[in-house]
């Protein structure tokens, strides 16, 4: 069932019950009014009685007790009947005296004698109500002394009054279905109204799951409704983000993997098609001296792949110590080292850092800065106009930049995203024929990563590159 058929329904049950109670509650509150009203009058009157019977009675006793009793009633009975009363009077015996034939055509005899039987003490009165099928009828009485005690008694008809209640009952019933019926149509209208965000909202998820990942509810606003729509686009927005991570991670491996069988490949082709000559063929001294060359060399890159490929993988499980590092320091063992490189090619190079301090690693750092200059190396051609700079310089928030500057190849802007993958190489024949196996940036990312640190790359076609990596600030 929908959310909407529900709230009807819910809201419509509820109506109908507080209308249903509150409604039998009026009616039943004055009906009650009402008999209340009538019962006080009938007692009312039969007081009168009761004084009227007892005064005309005694201003005839001396005659004798029947004559005064009968006396008495044809004096008073007219005067207590003229408001559609009717009296009866019974002796303590249950004998009638008076009203008996009233009282037979209205089959009230039986509740008149267990009316009379109720009253067992002088001036006692009681009341009572009786149904049958010519109506309703209030019967009130009292005992009065005329010589013997007697009941004096008067039936009053309540028929008015029980059919005004069932009219007002009628009438109440149909006004209820009334509103019931329009109040239906308006919650009908109403819970389709309020709902149909919520129907908007579960056939844009509906769509979305279908594969229209850019759809958006684009429904905006304060109220409940408005809010979860919001954090719908939210989780939806963060949901297409992760697909495409995940796509992306699941292309990386798929081309970590055809990338690493390729670099395996070549070598293992080259050690295995040489090995076989040896083997198989007479070679001179020299034809075997350069084939010992080539699976001596082959192998060497084998064994370089392998220890950057344990290196890469043993970053993250080994934890790195993180130690105050002199700058200064690096500066120096890094223009040692690259100095007879760049001098072997003719490049124009300079390391120059700021006196500062780098919390990390000094091997790993060394390891980084080498990797970077080395990528440099490679973007260029050999020749007297290839430049390189390394520059350190302290920032004025306490932590330190370092920046590889070259006037190289440049980075196509769509590979600058993917240079940080495993085997990843914008120029795969010019990387392999020096040496490369493009897992050189992708151990700089870790580094940098372990170091907390930032990689920013700024490259033109034809223009060079820049790599800045910055480090923060010495924590306390």
């Amino acid at each position: 069932m929908k959310f909407a058929d529900k709230l009807f329904l819910a809201t419509t049950a509820l109506l109908t019950a507080i209308f249903t109670v509150f409604g039998m509650w009026m009616l039943s509150s004055n009906f009650t009014r009402l008999l209340e009203r009538e019962v006080e009058r009938c007692n009312s009157a039969s007081r009168m009685f009761h004084f009227l019977f007892e005064t005309g009675y005694q201003s005839a006793e001396e005659f004798g007790q029947d004559y005064a009793l009968y006396r008495t009633l044809d004096s008073i009975t007219e005067s207590v009947e003229r408001d559609g009363s009717y009296c009866f009077v019974l002796k303590e015996d249950g004998s009638w005296m008076y009203g008996k034939s009233y009282m037979d055509e209205k089959n009230l005899n039986e509740a008149a004698s267990e009316l009379a039987t109720a009253l067992n003490e002088e001036n006692a009165c009681a009341y009572v109500i009786r149904k049958n099928e010519k109506g309703f009828y209030l019967l009130t009485a009292c005992m009065a002394k005329a010589g013997s005690p007697v009941i004096l008694g008067i039936c009053s008809e309540l028929t008015d009054i029980y059919e005004i209640r069932q009219d007002l009952l009628t009438q109440y019933r149909m006004a209820l279905v009334f509103l019931l019926l329009l109040g239906g149509v308006c919650i009908y209208v109403l819970s389709r109204y309020i709902t149909r965000p919520i129907s908007r909202l579960g056939r844009t998820a509906k769509r979305i799951a279908d594969g229209d990942y850019e759809l958006r509810s684009g429904k905006s606003g304060t109220d409940e409704i408005g809010l979860l729509a919001q954090d719908f686009d939210r989780m939806a927005d963060r949901l297409v983000e992760q697909m495409e991570e995940k796509t992306l991670e699941a292309k990386q491996k798929e081309d970590f993997t055809a990338a690493f069988a390729h670099e395996l490949k070549t070598p293992l082709t080259s050690i295995i098609g040489y090995a076989d000559m040896m083997n198989t063929m007479k070679m001179s001294e020299n034809e075997r001296a350069e084939a010992t060359y080539y699976i001596y060399s082959q192998g060497k890159r084998l064994e370089s792949l392998s220890h950057k490929l344990l290196d890469l993988v043993s970053m993250d499980k080994n934890p790195v110590i993180l130690k105050p590092v002199q700058t200064k320091e690096l500066e120096e063992m890094i223009r040692a080292t690259v100095r007879p490189v760049w001098e072997e090619i003719s490049l124009h190079g300079k390391v120059e850092m700021d006196k500062g301090i780098i919390c990390g690693d000094r091997d790993l750092l060394l390891s980084l800065f080498f990797n970077l200059l080395d990528n440099a190396r490679k973007a260029m051609d050999k020749g007297e106009k290839g430049f390189i700079l390394l520059k350190g310089t302290s920032l004025i928030d306490g932590g330190y930049e370092v920046k590889v500057v070259d006037n190289g190849r440049g980075i196509p802007k769509e590979d600058i995203n993917r240079i940080t993958e495993a085997f990843y190489m914008v120029d795969k024949s010019r990387s392999r024929r020096e040496g490369g196996a493009g897992i050189g940036m992708a151990l700089c990312q870790k580094i940098i990563k372990l170091h907390n640190a930032t990689l920013q790359i700024d490259s033109r076609l034809g223009e060079g590159t820049v790599m800045k990596v910055v480090f923060p600030k010495k924590e306390n």
